[in-house]
């Protein structure tokens, strides 16, 4: 089986370790590798400290472990070749409840905020922001508390 076919298709959870210029090391949970044409992978990351350990070290260890009993997986030994920014892409928008990102819209004056959408979906998407109500007139009711 081919690595693209293998975390295509088998379920687990992926570590990404780091380590700085002074070799202090760090790993952080990560999503799966992304296969690119060119035969490289691309690890998609927000600019924390794996990031910033990369760009003084290019050295990194990805360890993918399998789902289920005993240890199985994959480990990548991987070298940092080139980054390409999320601003030079295009990028994703997409039109979404606005209580879902935190707003005090709903009938309650409350918000439905959810962290996956906020924290994780957010990394890679723009929002926009919309609420039928309040642009159908209805308004937000006032605070009852």
């Amino acid at each position: 089986m081919n690595l693209k076919s293998y975390f295509k298709d088998t379920e687990g959870t992926g570590v990404l370790a780091t380590a700085d210029s002074k070799g202090k090391v760090d790993t952080a949970i990560y999503a799966r590798p992304h296969f690119m044409k060119d035969g490289t992978i691309a690890m998609i990351m927000r600019d924390r400290l794996t990031h910033h350990n990369l760009e003084s070290n290019s050295h990194a260890c990805y360890m993918f472990i399998e789902k289920g009993p005993g240890y199985k997986g994959k480990r990548l030994f991987l070298t940092k070749v080139r980054e390409v920014n999320r601003e030079s892409h295009i990028t994703l928008k997409i039109g979404i409840s606005s209580c879902l990102l935190g707003n005090a819209v709903r009938w309650n004056a409350g918000h439905k905020r959810d962290k996956y959408l906020t924290h994780t979906l957010g990394q890679f998407v723009t929002f926009i922001p919309v609420c039928p109500e309040v642009e159908a007139g209805f308004g937000i009711p006032p605070h009852s508390g």
